[in-house]
């Protein structure tokens, strides 16, 4: 069987996936107790968190779906921690994912093997619930600013993404689900120019097989939706390469 092609359309009947706003967490952890314990704060903090317990369940995961970032044991059954991070970071697709390593073996050459493996932080078990939150804030910040949970603020427009709120000098600006996660990227990486593809892949999903110009359309709905405030010239069409949310001048 032929794998399904990027640009195609789905079908009518076919259902489109309902994608959360939040910042979706995998973790990897085989002890019940720490897994949950991970699940819980970590869902208390906003975040959409799945748990497996060894790596082969964690490939066929990011496989179904890249998710924001990885949350990583290094002992696990079967294939280590530190050998997953390995094969992520040497695969296009999982190149730029954040993962965090979570361990209990804190010695000088652990740490140095785990840098080795680019993972981008590195959490000495025990640890308080409070200082994993905000590694995580501090890697989402460096790698995925969109994920960060953290408000942004491109002159006078505002987007909050725990409340899902967008204002412009106080003004409410109404959004659909989609022209709202669409804005949080191109706010969070103000001038960089993206391709309907990157697009796609960062708003949509890797795993969402749907035809570029689905972009356009909502690219258009978005200006509208900024029209009213005097703000739908920030969003600027680069011909023959994409699109970029600009700074005001």
């Amino acid at each position: 069987m032929q794998p399904p092609n990027r640009f195609a359309r789905k079908l009518p009947n076919e259902a489109t996936p309902d994608h959360t706003m939040s910042t979706s967490i995998l973790v990897v952890e085989d002890e019940p107790a720490i897994q949950e314990l991970l699940r819980v704060n970590l869902e208390d903090a906003g975040f959409t968190v799945r748990a497996v317990g060894d790596a082969e369940s964690a490939q066929m995961e990011i496989r179904a779906a890249l998710l924001d970032l990885l949350l990583l044991d290094w002992m696990l059954p079967g294939q280590s921690g530190l050998a997953l991070a390995r094969t992520l970071r040497g695969e296009a697709r999982t190149r730029e994912l954040p993962i965090i390593m979570v361990t209990a073996r804190g010695d000088e050459a652990d740490r140095v093997a785990g840098l080795e493996a680019w993972v981008d932080d590195y959490v000495t078990k025990p640890f308080s619930p409070r200082e994993l939150k905000a590694r995580i804030k501090s890697v989402l910040r460096r790698r995925a600013p969109e994920a960060a949970q953290e408000t942004l603020t491109v002159g006078s427009l505002r987007l909050d993404p725990i409340t899902h709120r967008v204002s412009a000098n106080g003004a409410p600006v109404q959004l659909g689900p989609t022209e709202f996660r669409l804005l949080k990227f191109l706010m969070a990486r103000t001038e960089r120019v993206h391709s309907r593809a990157q697009l796609l892949d960062q708003v949509w999903g890797d795993h969402v097989y749907i035809e570029e110009r689905t972009v356009d359309v909502h690219i258009r709905r978005l200006r509208l939706a900024l029209e009213p405030v005097g703000l739908a010239r920030l969003i600027e069409t680069v011909r023959g390469t994409g699109y970029r949310l600009a700074a005001p001048k």
